[in-house]
C-alpha cells in the first residue's frame, strides 16, 4: 500500500490550497494527520461512519471510548451539542484553546461518537489550520492523537508516515509539535468539572 503524500503547511497562515486539499480528502471520507495548538492529530469528517471507523482502526482504541470533534467556531458547537448560557459563557472565555468540552450530544452526533450518557466531547483549538480545513469541511472533525502501534504520541510528521503512512491519506507536517494534550472539562449539568489537567488552565 502507497504511504500518504507529506504537504509541508505553516500552521498559522496555512495555504489554501493545502486547506482545501485537507478539506477535499476528509470530504472523501479520507484520515489525514496534522498539527494542532496541543500535539498532532489524526481526524476525518464527523459524518462519515466508514472514516470513524477506519480511525478507531489506525488508533486501536475500544469503540467504546468515543473520540472528540473539533468545531471552526463556538457558533458551530451548539448544532452538535446543548448549550447553556452557563455552558456558552464559560467556553466563550475558553476558546478558542487547548481544551476539550464535555456536553449532551444533539440528534446530528453519530451514536458511535457518544457515550451512553450520550455525551460528547468538543474542541475549539487555537490552531488556524485546522479551524480553516474545518470551515472549508463546513463539518466538525473527529480529532484524536497521532499515536505509533505502542500508543508513544508522535511528535512529528516524518514520525507519522513510517507508524501510520500507509493507514493515511495525507500528512500535513507543521514542523515538530510538543505533546500537550487538551485539558477535558465537563460542563454537563453546569458545573465546571475538571475531568483532566492538560495545557489548558482554567483560573477560578
Amino acid at each position: 500500500m502507497a504511504s500518504a503524500p507529506i504537504l509541508e503547511v505553516d500552521p498559522l497562515h496555512p495555504q489554501p490550497r493545502i486547506v482545501d486539499r485537507a478539506a477535499k480528502v476528509l470530504e472523501d471520507g479520507g484520515l489525514i494527520a496534522y498539527p494542532t495548538d496541543t500535539y498532532y492529530g489524526i481526524g476525518c469528517d464527523l459524518l462519515s461512519r466508514k472514516a470513524i471507523d477506519r480511525l478507531y482502526g489506525v488508533k486501536g482504541r475500544d469503540r467504546k471510548k468515543p473520540l472528540a470533534f473539533l468545531c471552526p467556531d463556538l457558533s458551530d458547537v451548539a448544532k452538535y451539542a446543548i448549550v447553556s448560557k452557563f455552558a456558552y459563557r464559560t467556553m466563550k472565555q475558553l476558546t478558542p484553546g487547548p481544551f476539550t468540552f464535555v456536553l449532551t450530544a444533539t440528534k446530528l452526533v453519530p451514536d458511535m461518537m457518544q457515550t451512553k450518557q450520550r455525551q460528547v466531547g468538543i474542541r475549539v483549538p487555537q490552531a488556524p489550520l485546522m479551524l480553516a480545513i474545518a470551515s472549508k469541511l463546513g463539518r466538525p472533525i473527529v480529532t484524536t492523537s497521532a499515536t505509533d502501534a505502542d500508543d508513544q504520541v508522535l511528535i512529528d510528521a516524518k514520525d507519522i508516515k513510517d507508524a501510520l503512512g500507509t493507514r493515511l491519506d495525507l500528512i500535513l507536517d507543521g514542523g515538530v509539535q510538543p505533546n500537550e494534550p487538551s485539558t477535558v472539562v465537563s460542563l454537563i449539568d453546569d458545573q465546571i468539572e475538571v475531568l483532566r489537567q492538560g495545557k489548558g488552565i482554567i483560573v477560578a
